[in-house]
């Protein structure tokens, strides 16, 4: 019985060398059926298990075998179907791993980096025409839709897009308060195509607000109700035509009356531009 109990750890190490060296085996095997089945794949068109049979010999790599030129030329050709179908997203990963792989190229590297620029113009125009969401939605294709530090090319459209939509609502608040050089202000700040088409007929309105002040009206209406001793006109003109340089409200004035050769005064919320 010493003896028999002796033995079986030995019986049990055989029969597992023996079953790791028939899975060895196999797996050999296996490869070496790879190639050939691979490239048949190919042939007929077959993209498919063309890839299957990629990927597979790819994991077996590390018993000696090498991916033959069927296996890049399957993922080029599953990639280019991809991008014609409008199927970014899973184009871009095809391309890469093809890129990543010892069957990509330096042509391959490059028709990776055409379509992510061409994606990226892409996106511009859809965001120049006012359309954020279909934008965003190609950059999240090759992931420059959103970073947690900001610095993604969507972060930065977003940005601008926002920044206009809110001096384009200033713009129709102070309208409605008859503010018409605050509001016509905001609006000259907007940069944005889109925005700046959405802000015409409020740009109209608030033009008409400013022609309809006379006189007095328009001194008090957005420099206090001080008397100007310089032409009241002229100031108004220095100060319309720096405001359509981007020149805030404030600093517009201020310009002006410099140029006129005046001095800004103020008395508690009233300003004028005076000798």
């Amino acid at each position: 019985m010493a003896l028999r109990r002796h033995r079986l750890p030995r019986f049990w190490l055989a029969l597992t060398l023996g079953l790791v060296a028939c899975g060895v085996a196999t797996a050999y095997w296996w490869e070496q059926q790879l190639p050939r089945r691979l490239e048949q794949a190919a042939k007929r068109g077959d993209l498919e298990a063309c890839l299957r049979y990629s990927e597979q010999l790819e994991s077996l790599r590390w018993l000696g075998g090498q991916a033959p030129g069927a296996q890049g030329s399957c993922r080029r050709r599953q990639a280019a179907q991809l991008w014609q179908q409008e199927q970014w997203t899973a184009a871009l990963q095809q391309q890469l791993q093809l890129v990543n792989s010892q069957a990509g190229n330096d042509q391959d590297r490059q028709q990776l980096l055409l379509w992510q620029q061409n994606l990226q113009e892409r996106a511009l125009a859809r965001f120049q025409e006012g359309d954020l969401n279909g934008s965003m939605a190609l950059l999240a294709a090759m992931g420059e839709d959103r970073r947690t530090d900001g610095t993604s090319l969507g972060d930065k459209l977003r940005e601008i897009w926002t920044r206009n939509r809110l001096q384009f609502e200033r713009a129709k608040g102070l309208s409605a308060q008859r503010r018409w050089w605050e509001a016509l202000e905001a609006l000259n700040r907007i940069d944005h195509p889109w925005w700046r088409t959405q802000g015409r007929a409020l740009q109209a309105t608030v033009q008409q607000g400013i022609e309809s002040l006379a006189g007095k009206d328009r001194e008090h209406d957005a420099h206090g109700q001080l008397p100007h001793t310089v032409s009241s006109d002229q100031l108004d003109a220095l100060v319309r035509q720096r405001l359509a340089k981007g020149m805030d409200e404030w600093s517009a004035f201020q310009d002006a009356c410099r140029a006129l050769g005046g001095k800004v005064v103020e008395a508690g919320p009233e300003t004028a531009c005076q000798r």
